[in-house]
């Protein structure tokens, strides 16, 4: 338990403790914070309570340092701010200076992209959703290509258009083609689409030609977080044949601005879905490193006042997974069942 009140419904306990960037109204400079409640711990201001080795990485204006580091380095960091959270740790919670100097209500802050993202995959990991664009695409009998039971099927997003959650998208304008009689046309999309996701982010790499073993891949992933993978429906439709999604799938990509850790997920481990056929023996492996997460998705009209549950659904229903960097991955989306 912690000295900072977090009722129930909140989901930043203790255990969780996600990692963003944010700044403030009087300090416009970028900082790396950690969620408890409703506030942000602001961890330039309590960097001597933190573990030596990751003082230069937290004092970055984002968190690309920090996961470049070791899991050992992670894990020992979350430990400390566990215990300098902790109900029962004096050193935070009654120096009433340092704690007015640490914290910012989560209100006023301005939260930001948490790293400078070089790279972004998105993989068709979930088969519901595969199967749902399949039939949308190609019709009910040719729904799931041949090779998305053998291989983790994925494309490469833009990297530039991922924002943070809250950044207002544009409607996309692009070629499609309503009438399949006629020519294209051009205008603005009239099929937008939202897809829950769920990303994660990947630390230290490996060198060019180099392979990462598949029971090694956990040691390279610091966090996941929340996305909607914005769609165009129409434009992909008519542009994907034959290299894939382009323009429709290009023109924004919304993620959380809070990083949960893998550490604070390990308690949801459980075993993946089983994959018939086999998997070859290079994407094999005994760990249970699926994630028994509830996902649901709500929408609030503008005329509204009460937003309305249009989805629920579970990580654990994916097979693989979307990245990002340092690299950010995305996980296909979460929906079809």
């Amino acid at each position: 338990m912690s000295f900072i009140e977090v009722v129930p419904e909140n989901h930043f306990s203790i255990q969780n403790l996600p990692y963003g960037v944010f700044s403030s109204a009087d300090n416009p400079k970028h900082r790396i914070g950690v969620a408890i409640g409703v506030e942000i711990l602001d961890l330039s201001v309590v960097l001597s309570f933190l573990p030596p080795e990751v003082h230069d990485a937290l004092k970055q204006p984002t968190l690309n340092s920090f996961m470049g580091l070791t899991p050992a380095a992670w894990t020992s960091t979350r430990n400390s701010i566990q215990k300098l959270l902790s109900a029962h740790e004096p050193s935070l919670r009654d120096d009433k200076q340092l704690r007015a100097k640490a914290f910012i209500k989560q209100s006023v802050a301005v939260m930001h992209l948490p790293a400078d993202i070089g790279d972004y995959t998105d993989f068709y990991s979930s088969k519901d959703h595969a199967t749902n664009v399949g039939i949308m695409f190609r019709g009910k009998d040719n729904a799931l290509m041949p090779n998305w039971v053998h291989l983790p099927v994925g494309y490469h997003g833009r990297a530039s258009s991922v924002v943070v959650s809250g950044t207002a998208i544009r409607r996309p304008c692009g070629q499609t083609r309503p009438d399949e009689t006629q020519p294209p046309v051009f205008g603005p999309s009239k099929l937008m689409d939202i897809e829950l996701e769920a990303a994660f982010f990947t630390g230290a790499g490996n060198e060019l030609g180099s392979a990462i073993p598949i029971g090694k891949a956990h040691e390279h992933i610091f966090g996941m977080v929340l996305m909607n993978d914005w769609s165009a429906r129409d434009i992909q439709k008519w542009e994907y044949v034959p290299l894939g999604p382009f323009l429709g799938k290009s023109f924004g990509t919304s993620i959380s601005p809070w990083v949960v850790t893998m550490d604070a997920l390990r308690p949801f481990r459980i075993p993946g879905p089983v994959q018939d056929p086999t998997p070859l023996p290079y994407l094999r492996h005994d760990d249970p490193f699926s994630f028994d997460i509830r996902l649901e998705v709500a929408i609030k009209a503008a005329e509204s006042s009460d937003a309305s549950t249009v989805c629920k659904s579970n990580f654990k229903l994916v097979t693989a997974c979307d990245v990002y960097v340092n690299v950010c991955f995305t996980c296909s989306t979460c929906t079809g069942q």
